[in-house]
């Protein structure tokens, strides 16, 4: 496949598409669940309009992912785009419940559409510039970061408008009744973010080119993408590698689960207040994202100085869990700084672990099934998160609610204590397997121009 743009130029339109697709749905966290609340939906109608979200997104990853494998990239990506536009301005201007579950459907779809395509564009196009053995990890962590940054900057600006609305001349009221009460201050960061889901479109269309895939019937596309869904999910069984990074991102769901359940409850106690504490999950919210996007730059740097990258995913494992441990232990205490502190770092540590693990995925897998492995490694996270999250809400108050993401990362840190680095491939051990169309590589097979010495 000809280079459509050199590696350089794919990396900065790689960091751009997440950019800008993450920047809306960090201007959405401070004020979505206030002006639903706001707009007359109770709490518990609350939980239930996100698991429509959580539930779409899950069960439409798998699909999804195989069809960017079948039709391409671009056009994925041009409709999640194109949903979160429309989910967003539903969410931003509606006043039924009804609307309100429509907006969250549309929301997990487009989310599940972009699981994966824009990092499959991104490892195609570097491939086909530098071959196969071209080194991911930094354009891999800086997409990563750029995706934390825009969360952490949508969150503060999210915050901020409707409270500057309310300064002055009292715009925010002045707005509500130019519209008729159909746009209050709440709804601004989110119209905004609708705005830039509409660049996001444009930017998709205009800068990720790809080469022109067969034209595919409606009755092909439908027959290729459970057959490309299939085998993303047998390599993810088969595959040792891979197996293992399923697993591991298995852990940091487990992590996550406990961390975002009991987080906002752990600042209401310590300021004393629903409405103070979530002011300061809100900048605790902004610091995680923060420090993933430090643990996504430093990442590189940490397999170098390792000298491979299972040992920096190693240290990451061991950086989450060094975090968990002081949550765990400081959860019966009144000590805010070493809890801050531990929150910090189970970030840190999700943000070190990332690129090397797509690293390690992209080299077990090709074009014909990159976005359905991503869509996969996904799908774990996500289902680790919400079972561990159960298990914590059942589990009594205190360090014992800690317990499932202690565990989990324990167990992903256990996956490679005693891995060693993989060695390259030889030409016939990496001749692709007629009966595995994802990556054509079985479980016995090294990975590709796997990595066994520090780049």
């Amino acid at each position: 496949m000809a280079a459509l743009l050199d590696a350089r130029a794919a990396r900065r339109r790689f960091v751009a598409v997440n950019f800008l697709f993450w920047f809306p749905v960090g201007l959405s966290i401070p004020v979505q669940v206030l002006l639903l609340v706001d707009r007359g939906v109770s709490v518990a109608t609350v939980a239930a309009l996100f698991a429509v979200h959580s539930l779409t997104a899950a069960a439409l990853e798998l699909p999804t992912g195989g069809l960017s494998d079948v039709i391409g990239r671009r056009a994925v990506l041009a409709a999640s785009g194109v949903l979160a536009v429309v989910a967003i301005t539903l969410t931003a201007l509606a006043t039924a419940t009804w609307v309100f579950a429509l907006a969250m459907f549309l929301k997990g779809a487009g989310r599940a559409l972009n699981s994966g395509p824009a990092e499959a564009w991104y490892v195609d196009t570097v491939h086909a510039d530098l071959g196969p053995d071209a080194d991911l990890r930094d354009g891999l962590a800086r997409g990563s970061a750029a995706s934390s940054v825009a969360l952490a900057l949508g969150t503060i600006l999210g915050g901020l408008v409707p409270w500057l609305l309310g300064l002055g001349p009292d715009l925010g009221a002045r707005l509500e009744r130019a519209t008729g009460g159909l746009v209050t201050p709440l709804s601004v960061p989110l119209l905004a973010g609708a705005t830039c889901c509409v660049l996001y479109v444009v930017h998709v269309l205009v800068a990720l080119p790809e080469p022109p895939r067969p034209s595919t019937g409606l009755r092909a596309v439908l027959a290729d993408v459970p057959r490309t869904a299939r085998a993303g999910i047998r390599l993810a069984t088969r595959d040792v590698m891979v197996r293992r990074i399923m697993l591991t991102m298995a852990a940091a769901g487990s992590a996550l689960g406990v961390v975002e359940l009991l987080t906002p409850s752990r600042s209401a106690d310590a300021t004393g207040g629903a409405s103070s504490g979530a002011v300061l999950y809100a900048g605790l919210a902004c610091a995680g994202f923060t420090a993933t996007a430090l643990g996504n730059r430093l990442s590189p740097w940490v397999a170098r100085v390792a000298r491979s990258g299972e040992r920096a995913i190693l240290a990451a494992e061991l950086t989450m869990l060094l975090g968990l441990a002081v949550l765990c232990a400081t959860a019966a205490t009144d000590t805010a700084a070493p809890a801050v502190a531990g929150y910090v770092l189970v970030y840190v540590g999700l943000g070190l672990a990332s690129p090397c693990l797509n690293d390690f995925l992209h080299r077990r897998t090709d074009s014909s099934g990159r976005a359905t492995a991503l869509s996969v490694q996904s799908l774990a996270l996500q289902l680790a998160g919400a079972l561990s999250g159960l298990v914590a809400g059942a589990l009594p108050g205190g360090p014992a609610a800690w317990l499932p993401g202690v565990v989990g990362v324990s167990a992903g840190a256990l996956l490679w204590l005693r891995a060693r680095t993989t060695p390259k491939a030889t030409p016939a051990e990496a001749a692709p397997d007629s009966e595995s169309p994802v990556g054509g590589e079985t479980s016995g097979a090294p990975a590709r121009g796997a990595v066994e010495a520090p780049r």
